[in-house]
């Protein structure tokens, strides 16, 4: 959809990666025809946000080759501004493959994305941003990459720029001892923080949503996902929960990312927190009908029925 002129501009930053997948839906090792998409976090979060009407662009490093400029082309056809993206000529775009029935495997050590450093973050452009969109993911990919997220938070407060924090907690790139500490210092920091009851259970010990609050009082806005029964959303002193909705799921990859797109949608639009939340619930919906990590159809606009 073309942002129209009430539209507000979203700037996500994070690694994408090429995401291979077999087109039958058939085991890698039987396969003979294969698809290649661009899938990351951050990126899927601009793409949905774009679909609701907003201006949406992201930044991350990728490599100088030809799964680069192809994660690039994909993920500006989702409507997403692609424009500071940086190329690498020392280090290859990252690499996942989704083998059906026997999980992802991951390919990116040494990825372009994982060299990103606080120059980078320095080097951005904060003119025109209304909202920046981060994840705990980059904080896992290298030493470098946590000082860089450290540093965009930092850039973006300085901006006046209010910064929007999945935790994203991912267990093949790091354990919980040592994600723990460093996600929560990390969601202290923003004005936004998406996180699942379960992850937030494993990283922090914490079982319920009012425990999940207590622990991060002062976020000014704490959205918790409590997986296919309802989203709570802390703004404030106000609770505001919302039940999910039912869907027969294909596949669970990305309703995350789509959630978290489509509350921030209606949050730029000004929307009441119960709307973002369902806004969120039903953008989840429409990728877990799916086998991507995006949804191929979208026609649902800001302000339309989903």
């Amino acid at each position: 959809m073309t942002p129209d002129a009430g539209s507000r501009t979203l700037l996500c930053i994070g690694e994408t990666m090429a995401m291979v997948t077999s087109r039958a839906g058939d085991p890698v090792e039987d396969a003979d025809d294969f698809r290649v998409e661009a899938g990351g976090a951050e990126s899927n979060v601009a793409g949905h946000v774009a679909a609701r009407g907003h201006r949406a662009r992201w930044f991350s490093r990728l490599g100088d080759d030809a799964l680069g400029r192809r994660v690039l082309r994909r993920v500006a056809e989702r409507g997403v501004d692609v424009s500071a993206v940086r190329f690498d000529a020392d280090h290859p775009t990252g690499l996942y493959v989704k083998d059906p029935g026997r999980g992802v495997v991951y390919y990116r050590r040494g990825s372009a994305a994982s060299f990103l450093d606080a120059a980078d973050a320095d080097a951005l452009s904060w003119e025109g941003v209304d909202l920046v969109h981060v994840s705990g993911i980059t904080a896992a990919l290298s030493a470098s990459c946590a000082r860089f997220l450290d540093r965009v938070m930092t850039r973006a407060r300085a901006a006046g720029v209010p910064v929007s924090f999945d935790v994203n907690h991912r267990p093949a790139l790091w354990s919980a001892a040592d994600a723990g500490p460093v996600l929560r210092a990390a969601a202290v920091q923003a004005d936004v923080v998406f996180v699942g009851r379960d992850e937030a259970e494993t990283l922090w010990g914490t079982g319920t949503a009012e425990e999940i609050r207590a622990l991060l009082p002062a976020v000014p806005e704490l959205v918790i996902k409590d997986a296919d029964v309802r989203a709570t959303a802390f703004v404030g002193a106000e609770r505001v929960d919302a039940p999910a909705l039912r869907v027969e799921v294909v596949e669970p990859v990305g309703a995350g990312d789509a959630f978290a797109g489509g509350y921030l949608a209606e949050r730029l639009s000004g929307s009441p927190v119960r709307a973002r939340l369902e806004a969120g619930h039903a953008r989840a919906a429409l990728v877990l009908r799916t086998t991507g990590d995006t949804v191929e159809d979208d026609a649902p606009t800001r302000g339309g029925a989903e």
